[in-house]
C-alpha cells in the first residue's frame, strides 16, 4: 500500500508544477488542467517521496512537483514496477507505461546539483479510469491480466469476401486462459502495413502478447513472418519451431510453414497459421508455456534456472 502526498499540476508547459492537493482525472486523458494531459502514453507522472527526500538530504533546494511530477507517492517502489502494471487509487485507475525519461538537457535541478532523479526514478502512466485523487489517499498496485492484441492478415477477408474465421478463434481461446483481448484487427497481405501496426501495437505498449494470423505460407502474397522480421529487436525461435515439431505429429506438410516469432519492446510476437484448426493445434500447445515468458519479459517475474 501507498499514500499520495502531493497532487501537482502546471497550467503551462515549461513551467515548475505546483501542489493543488486534489485534482481530478479524466479518462485516457489526465490530470484536469495540467499542461502535459492528453492523448498520450504519459498523462500522469509519479515520483516516489523516499527519493525525493533521499535529494533533499543531499542539500538540493527542491519544493513539490519541481521534478516535473505530477503525483508524489510514498510506500512504493515505483521504479521497479513493470510496464503494464496498475495502480489503484480510489475509484481511479492508472496504468504504468514508461519507467524513467530522458532528461531535458539543462534543467535547473541538474543546474545545481549537477543531478535529477527524475530520469531514472520517475514512471509515467495513462488513465484507464478517471475521478479525484487527494493529498492523503492510499494508491495500491493492482494485479491484473495479461494483454493480448490478434492481427489477421488475409486479402480476401480485409476485401469482405470471406469471413475471418481464426481470428475470434484465437481471441476466444485466449479469453479463456485468462487474457484480455484490447485489440484485434483485419489487413490486407501487405508487409508494409503489417509492420506498420505491429510496431505500433508494440511501441504504444498496447498489449504484451501479439498473435498474428494468415501470411506464412509459399503464396506470393504471404508476407507476415517477413513482416514480423522487419520490426522485431530479438528472435524467439524455439516457438515457431515448437509449432511445426508439433504440428508434424499431426500433418507433415507443417513443415512448409514459414512463421516467425520475435520481441518488440515488451511485447512478445508470434505468428500463427491461417486455418481455424491449424491456429487452435499450435496455439492450444504453446500457451501454457508463454505466461511465464511474458512474465519474464515483463519483469513481473525471475529468470529460471534449473540445476
Amino acid at each position: 500500500m501507498g499514500r499520495i502526498m502531493a497532487v501537482n499540476i502546471s497550467e503551462k508547459k515549461g513551467t515548475q508544477k505546483k501542489n493543488v492537493h486534489s485534482a481530478k482525472l479524466i479518462e485516457d486523458w489526465g490530470i484536469e488542467n495540467d499542461a502535459h494531459a492528453g492523448k498520450w502514453h504519459r498523462q500522469v507522472s509519479l515520483l516516489s517521496y523516499e527519493k525525493i527526500e533521499d535529494f533533499k538530504a543531499k542539500g538540493a533546494p527542491v519544493d513539490e512537483g519541481a521534478f516535473g511530477e505530477n503525483l508524489i507517492v510514498r510506500g512504493i517502489d515505483l521504479k521497479h514496477l513493470p510496464i503494464g502494471t496498475r495502480l489503484q487509487c480510489g475509484d481511479v485507475l492508472l496504468e504504468v507505461t514508461q519507467i524513467g525519461k530522458q532528461c531535458h538537457s539543462g534543467c535547473e535541478i541538474y543546474k545545481i546539483m549537477g543531478d535529477c532523479i527524475m530520469p531514472r526514478e520517475g514512471i509515467f502512466t495513462k488513465v484507464l479510469k478517471g475521478g479525484v485523487i487527494s493529498e492523503g489517499d492510499e494508491i495500491n498496485v493492482v494485479k491484473r491480466p495479461m494483454r493480448a492484441a490478434v492481427l489477421t492478415s488475409s486479402d480476401s477477408g480485409y476485401a469482405g469476401e470471406r469471413e475471418d474465421i481464426s481470428g475470434p478463434a484465437i481471441q476466444a481461446m485466449l479469453e479463456e486462459n485468462g487474457y484480455e483481448v484490447v485489440h484485434t484487427i483485419l489487413l490486407p497481405d501487405d508487409r508494409e502495413m503489417l509492420a506498420k501496426e505491429m510496431a505500433r501495437i508494440a511501441d504504444e505498449y498496447v498489449a504484451e502478447l501479439l498473435l498474428t494470423t494468415g501470411g506464412t505460407g509459399f503464396s506470393p502474397r504471404d508476407c507476415m513472418p517477413e513482416a514480423t522480421m522487419d520490426i522485431a529487436e530479438r528472435m524467439v525461435p524455439g516457438i515457431p519451431e515448437a509449432m511445426r515439431a508439433y504440428s508434424m505429429t499431426i500433418t507433415p506438410r507443417a513443415m512448409l510453414s514459414r512463421a516467425a516469432a520475435c520481441i518488440r519492446k515488451n511485447t512478445l510476437i508470434i505468428n500463427l497459421p491461417g486455418s481455424p484448426k491449424a491456429v487452435k493445434e499450435s496455439l492450444g500447445y504453446i500457451l501454457p508455456s508463454l505466461q511465464h515468458g511474458l512474465e519474464i519479459l515483463t519483469g513481473e517475474a525471475a529468470n529460471c534456472a534449473r540445476k
